[in-house]
């Protein structure tokens, strides 16, 4: 059985230091570098690309084939000295579906005047269909851009042509209507008083059209999230929930653990990595491969217990 962990960049972990136990069976593992994308290293998906409003939108509701679909997720933004910064978005804004319904409801007629339609099969997970050929900037993912100033991730912030500059300006446009839209609704008022977060914002991000393929090693992939469930759904791959700690895997097959927003190493050596070291001991696991956001990946297998000379290793990081 092959075990692999998605880890955050070991740079999330600042200081902290491995147990002297892993300490040593790091520093013996065999470690390599991909610079690929670490989506890419779990799921092969052809075309190329990360199309993850299609793939959510076939795993909702089933239609997303023969059309382009872009996710336009409610989202929080806070006006601050310099801009404003994105504080939540989707599930972190806890909205019912009568919250969805009523901000659809006003944003509607702004989208569909475009021929590009608005709707929400879940609550945190809003979709445009896209008239096809329709012409699509570069966007960030919510998770890059969560916490950091609106503008370095809004479409046109980079080195553009002229062309995708037309794309991205009209983009920008129409999320200042949509702000506009969701600043004066009424609902967020009720929200306020609840101790809810606004709705005063859209993110737009995810397009593309359904993949012709999508494959995966994995038996079955563990995670709390959604576009990689969605991703190994289309994969005929088991998905499941991400447990609190590492789980007794015996009949299983290989398995991938989403652990990216593991931010307490001392937390995920007790849960995790002891705990797989212990079943590999025993022959229930062959190989653990834990693979980093920065493209680091380190191989366990059982063999290298015998690796004496090499040095052991402080830290997950260089």
């Amino acid at each position: 059985m092959r075990v692999s962990l998605l880890l955050p960049d070991p740079a999330r972990f600042g200081g902290q230091r491995l147990f002297p136990d892993l300490a040593r069976t790091l520093g013996r593992a065999d470690a390599t570098h991909d610079d690929r994308p670490q989506r890419e290293r779990v799921f092969d998906v052809l075309p190329r690309g990360w199309p993850v409003a299609a793939v959510t939108r076939q795993g909702d509701v089933g239609d997303a084939a023969d059309a382009i679909w872009l996710r336009a997720d409610p989202a929080y933004v806070r006006p601050d000295i310099n801009g404003a910064r994105l504080l939540a978005h989707g599930r972190g804004l806890r909205l019912t579906e009568a919250d969805a319904a009523a901000f659809l409801s006003a944003l509607r007629p702004l989208f569909g005047d475009l021929g590009s339609p608005i709707d929400a099969p879940v609550p945190s997970r809003w979709y445009l269909r896209l008239p096809q050929g329709s012409r699509l900037p570069a966007f960030s993912s919510p998770e890059e851009a969560l916490g950091d100033e609106l503008f370095e991730h809004l479409p046109g912030a980079g080195d553009e042509s002229d062309r995708d500059r037309q794309a991205s300006r009209r983009w920008r446009g129409l999320l200042s209507e949509a702000q506009i839209v969701l600043h004066n609704h009424p609902r967020n008022a009720e929200r306020a008083a609840a101790g809810l977060p606004m709705v005063n914002s859209l993110w737009f991000w995810g397009g593309g059209q359904l993949p012709d393929r999508v494959r995966c090693a994995a038996d079955a992939v563990h995670s709390d999230d959604d576009a990689l469930a969605a991703f190994a759904n289309l994969a005929g791959v088991t998905a499941l929930p991400l447990p609190a700690a590492c789980p007794d895997l015996t009949g299983s097959g290989d398995c991938l653990f989403d652990l990216r927003e593991a931010r307490d190493l001392a937390r995920l050596q007790g849960d995790w990595l002891q705990p797989l070291i212990q079943r590999q001991n025993t022959g229930t696991v062959a190989e653990i491969v834990l693979d980093c956001a920065d493209g680091s990946i380190f191989t366990l297998r059982r063999s290298q217990r015998w690796r004496f000379w090499r040095r052991s290793r402080e830290r997950l990081g260089a």
